[in-house]
């Protein structure tokens, strides 16, 4: 996800992303070890302690030296925001802070954005009570500042963007905000994960499912050399090395590299993360298997069940909305 976001941003000229980084740093930093991926230099800013969305943004600013305009995004959100055009539009209107809106069914979880017939923000609402919000439109994650900005964030605690940045900038008139209706998901639930991998699936995000992908078949999808032996349904993904035996069936969902699906068993509207292992007679239906981890035989997992890495089930368990989760090294 993290490679995706950041080749977004290359593809609209940014070379140089510094990751803010709190909680298991070293496993980003062991990921990319030459501070390279989706075509940008990484750098990281590894925060002592939580600093809050505001206070990471100037502690991960102090520690490049930024020193003109830049981009802040949320690493959890996938979009095909034009960001080249939004930071057009914040040197337009000539702004300290400019803002990405995106409109939602239910504003409630989010910050709520009203803006006037300038483009101006009016206000910034952060999380209003359902049936409360006066627009849709919310903060999308995507920033675009000016170096001023900074200085009115306190350095060394905690200080949130949403909730002091911003509103104190509206209040000023120089926060302004672009709405679009690009491509937008913040993921951050399993269900959310869940249709991000879909919605590349069935092209409603790009032309094809991941870099390097052919066709099998109409909507199905292979990376490298597969031993498929099942049926697959459309809008299915097999990774390199993954095998599916005989009798199984995988209908949209991803099958990571070297995944196994043994004989009868059933996958539907999941992912198996790359050398995971579903057992024979075994269904897995709208659920998330870590990598590594084994679904023993007849086991039955339903939505939203989330298997973190490395796990085994017994066989025939059976989980409903189940986590199980991975064993953090400490």
């Amino acid at each position: 996800m993290l490679e995706r976001v950041l080749s977004q941003l290359a593809g609209h000229g940014v070379d140089e992303v510094v990751l803010s980084l709190g909680y298991r740093p070293d496993a980003f930093m062991a990921a990319y070890p030459e501070g390279v991926a989706g075509g940008v230099r990484l750098s990281y800013a590894v925060e002592p302690e939580p600093l809050d969305t505001a206070g990471a943004v100037r502690f991960a600013a102090d520690v490049v030296g930024v020193q003109g305009t830049f981009v802040v995004v949320n690493g959890d959100v996938l979009t095909d925001v034009d960001i080249s055009g939004l930071v057009a539009f914040h040197r337009r209107h000539g702004a300290a802070a400019t803002i990405h809106l995106t409109a939602v069914d239910d504003p409630s979880r989010f910050g709520v954005v009203p803006v006037d017939h300038e483009d101006r923000v009016v206000s910034f609402i952060e999380k209003p009570p359902p049936g409360g919000a006066p627009t849709n439109l919310i903060n999308a994650g995507t920033y675009v500042l000016e170096p001023e900005v900074l200085e009115r964030i306190p350095r060394g605690r905690r200080a949130s963007i949403e909730r002091e940045t911003f509103p104190a900038l509206a209040v000023q008139g120089v926060l302004y905000a672009q709405a679009s209706d690009a491509y937008w998901l913040d993921i951050g639930t399993p269900d959310a994960y869940l249709r991000a991998n879909f919605d590349l699936l069935d092209g409603t995000r790009g032309s094809l499912p991941a870099p390097g992908a052919r066709s099998l078949a109409t909507q199905v999808w292979a990376l490298g050399a597969p031993e498929v032996r099942g049926e697959l349904g459309p809008c299915t993904l097999v990774g390199d090395g993954a095998q599916t035996a005989a009798g199984s069936s995988v209908r949209r969902s991803v099958v990571g590299a070297r995944c196994i699906v043994e004989a009868s068993a059933v996958v539907e509207g999941s992912v198996l993360l790359a050398g995971a292992r579903v057992g024979a007679g075994a269904r897995v239906f709208g659920s998330i298997v870590g990598h590594g981890s084994c679904v023993g035989e007849r086991c039955e997992l339903e939505p939203l069940t989330v298997i973190g890495d490395g796990q085994i089930l017994c066989p025939r368990t059976h989980l409903v909305a189940g986590r199980v989760p991975a064993e953090v090294a400490k």
